[in-house]
């Protein structure tokens, strides 16, 4: 059962505070927000994100899920299945997504009848009730002119705002009398990589995480089935309600009748091995003198099918006591944030046969200090996309199309881009 919910700003105010089942104090959002500062401070490297997703209190399990900027915060006092809790977390800012096209702080306040008149609908009596998008816009409507003006004044209007269904199915993702005059489905697969490499350029730790996600404009009720290449890559996989999980468990293939818009069809992961080759190779060398260090640090192609690797951003948090930092790149530019003591070199694109793109100079440290950091360790945080490569190999066969007469458009497109990526030096 999940009791209640506070969605809070980078801050840790209350912007959004839900009860479903009973009050809970907001003492409980102070406990909290203690809790993350002092998680924070441990360490020079930990960021919010990097905060137990429970922490407990004297009176409570707090569940918590973090998501651009806003944190997402659920108390807990009986007994519960905390991966319902995270799914559910999840969903709330996946549909503010659907609704308003992103979520911030600015856009909750500015909608903030919409988004409770969602709370009401996706969740009854502390248990997740209507969680698809389409079964919602057939409940709740999408802010609207009229909406956000009555809204604003507080005003009565004898216009409704809230619609009954008339073109639900028997499945609550997908409403009845779809039609479209180009038949079309999409699939987007896009892996995330999460690596840990030494500083010779072997792989400690390698994986991928992937999603397959799909935009179908399709008349109709079609029932789909995709195959794959080589499905047996992936394990730990989720699906989408709509996909039929015996069929998967039995031949591998997603048999599946989708909802109409963009979705989530497919979450996996991937174990890499520690030979696999990396897309990108980081080569640092950081020396630490009396009072100061020299670094040199390139970067050359691996392994990316050929294809060019984009947006490669590098990342070198410095100890606290440094003071200064000159430097010099011969590809794109970089930053040095003297508060937050961290050099950031955007690369660009880098591009098979073109010379590698090398950052080197020299930082200085407070006056006394050189003892504290002699010992230091230092890690690169890797950013990079790559376009048209699958870095699992996962590929889309054939897909198929049952209890629709037309030849529906389809289309795959990959990417791989950096997720967790860290250089160790």
């Amino acid at each position: 059962m999940i009791e209640s919910l506070f969605v809070l700003s980078p801050t840790g105010k209350v912007i959004i505070e839900k009860h479903w089942h009973e009050l809970i104090p907001r003492r409980v959002v102070d406990y909290f927000n203690d809790q993350v500062t002092k998680s924070m401070a441990a360490g020079e490297d930990v960021t919010r994100e990097d905060v137990l997703p429970i922490l407990s209190s004297p009176t409570y399990q707090l569940i918590n899920i973090y998501r651009d900027g806003l944190t997402y915060l659920s108390p807990v006092t009986k007994e519960v299945d905390p991966m319902m809790v995270f799914e559910f977390l999840h969903r709330i800012p996946d549909i503010m997504q659907e609704y308003f096209g992103q979520v911030s702080e600015t856009i909750i306040k500015e909608n903030f009848v919409t988004v409770y008149q969602l709370l009401d609908e996706m969740m009854d009596d502390g248990y997740p009730l209507t969680t698809e998008p389409n079964a919602l816009k057939e409940i709740v409507p999408a802010p609207n002119i009229l909406n956000k003006v009555v809204n604003t004044l507080g005003a009565t209007t004898s216009v409704s705002t809230k619609k009954m269904p008339s073109g639900m199915s028997n499945l609550p993702w997908r409403k009845a009398g779809v039609k479209y005059t180009r038949n079309e489905i999409l699939f987007d697969i896009v892996e995330e990589m999460d690596a840990i490499v030494d500083s010779t350029g072997k792989a400690v730790s390698c994986e991928a995480h992937g999603t397959i996600q799909a935009n179908s404009r399709l008349s109709g009720m079609p029932d789909l089935t995709l195959a794959f290449v080589n499905p047996r890559l992936v394990d730990d996989c989720s699906f989408h309600p709509s996909v039929r999980f015996n069929k998967w468990e039995a031949d591998k293939v997603l048999s599946f009748v989708p909802p109409d818009g963009h979705f989530r069809l497919m979450s996996y992961r991937v174990n890499l091995p520690s030979q696999q080759n990396l897309p990108i190779q980081v080569k640092p060398s950081i020396n630490i003198g009396a009072n100061g260090g020299k670094f040199d640090i390139s970067v050359s192609l691996r392994n990316s099918s050929g294809n060019p690797v984009e947006n490669v951003v590098l990342t070198l948090p410095l100890h606290k006591s440094t003071s200064s930092l000159t430097a010099h790149c011969n590809v794109g530019q970089y930053m040095f944030d003297p508060v937050g003591k961290v050099l950031r070199w955007d690369v660009g694109k880098i591009v098979q046969r073109e010379r590698a793109p090398v950052i080197s100079g020299s930082f200085g440290f407070v006056a006394g200090s050189s003892d504290t950091v002699s010992n230091a360790g230092y890690n690169i945080g890797v950013e990079f996309l790559i376009h048209s490569h699958s870095l699992s190999g996962l590929k889309v066969a054939k897909l198929k199309l049952f209890n629709e007469s037309y030849e529906p458009y389809k289309a795959v497109r990959t990417m791989t881009k950096a997720g967790r990526y860290q250089v160790r030096a």
